[in-house]
């Protein structure tokens, strides 16, 4: 018997249950999965507390990798045996799944299992932001916040590597100096610090062109104050907390809140986003877990990555 986690309740992370589970055969258009590696993000917390409800009882995690066991009727995409990573579906957290067959990208040779289950969402989310959101390019500069996080630390590699300045935040000392690190041309420092202040002296008070706000509640307004006229603010998450109401007198930059879940959705969109992580991968923007735990410890990731010790990528290993 394999297993998984399920979701019973919404709320806190009291509300996970491991149970045995048998492997299931794929229908029509889908494989079984076997997982090597599960990612663990901030949509499965919103999935949790029920700002995204599902069905319960809900097996969360919307990306991973492994090895295909078993292909169902009509599947020509992939064979049993071969490895395999997706992103934008919930179910991951199991040993097993099945999985819509156009999901499954082909893994090839020099790309670890592991490393490819934690890097698809974030990957695509980046290649989403600074590619369609916002083509940033050589002289953009691009506010990302919590930039030694997963998604942040993404953003920042990725950013750099197409010629941006980013301008990071980090809540620690710490953190500012993975920040760095990860490639981050200047780092504001603290919870309470004065983002749009900094932000104008480091730019001569023109803004940033372009700001990715994962962080929600009052951070949106400093990151709208912080971004040049006509400049673009991804609003992508809420880690901080719900966003309040916000006045159209202060939309002098554009305010947009992209979906990873639809453009993941979209399968032309997916297989190109899916190849650019990949070359991501290979040069070292994408990179694997900084943090692993076993997936019946799925409540403990939970628990740290929502409270801030964690950096970089968590995995949940079956």
């Amino acid at each position: 018997m394999d297993q998984q986690v399920q979701l019973v309740a919404t709320g806190d992370v009291g509300n996970f249950i491991v149970v045995d589970c048998a492997p299931q055969a794929p229908g029509p258009g889908e494989i079984r999965l076997r997982h090597d590696g599960i990612g663990v993000n901030f949509i499965d917390i919103y999935h949790r507390m029920g700002l995204y409800p599902l069905p319960l009882p809900a097996v969360l995690g919307v990306e991973g990798a492994g090895t295909v066991e078993a292909v169902g009727e009509g599947v020509s995409n992939v064979r049993v045996g071969e490895r395999v990573a997706y992103a934008g579906i919930p179910g991951a957290y199991a040993a097993t799944r099945l999985l819509p067959a156009w999901r499954a990208i082909s893994l090839p040779d020099g790309i670890d299992t592991k490393v490819a289950a934690v890097s698809f969402l974030r990957g695509m989310t980046a290649h989403m932001l600074l590619t369609r959101v916002y083509p940033a390019a050589r002289g953009t500069i691009v506010l990302v916040h919590a930039a030694a996080g997963g998604l942040g630390a993404t953003l920042t590699r990725w950013a750099h590597d197409l010629g941006c300045t980013v301008i990071g935040t980090a809540s620690s000392p710490e953190k500012a100096s993975l920040a760095r690190e990860h490639g981050a041309d200047h780092v504001i420092v603290g919870r309470a610090a004065d983002v749009a202040a900094e932000v104008a002296r480091l730019t001569d008070s023109r803004g940033v062109d372009f700001a990715v706000d994962g962080i929600g509640g009052d951070m949106l307004r400093k990151t709208l104050a912080s971004t040049r006229p006509l400049g673009v603010v991804a609003s992508v998450g809420q880690a901080g907390g719900p966003i309040p109401p916000v006045a159209v007198s202060e939309l002098r930059p554009m305010l947009v809140r992209p979906s990873i879940m639809a453009y993941a959705a979209d399968q032309e969109a997916y297989a190109v986003a899916a190849q650019a992580v990949i070359a991501a991968i290979r040069q070292g923007i994408v990179r694997g877990a900084a943090h692993e735990y076993p997936l019946a410890r799925a409540a403990q990731a939970h628990g740290d990555l929502e409270s801030g010790k964690t950096t970089g990528s968590v995995m949940l290993a079956p």
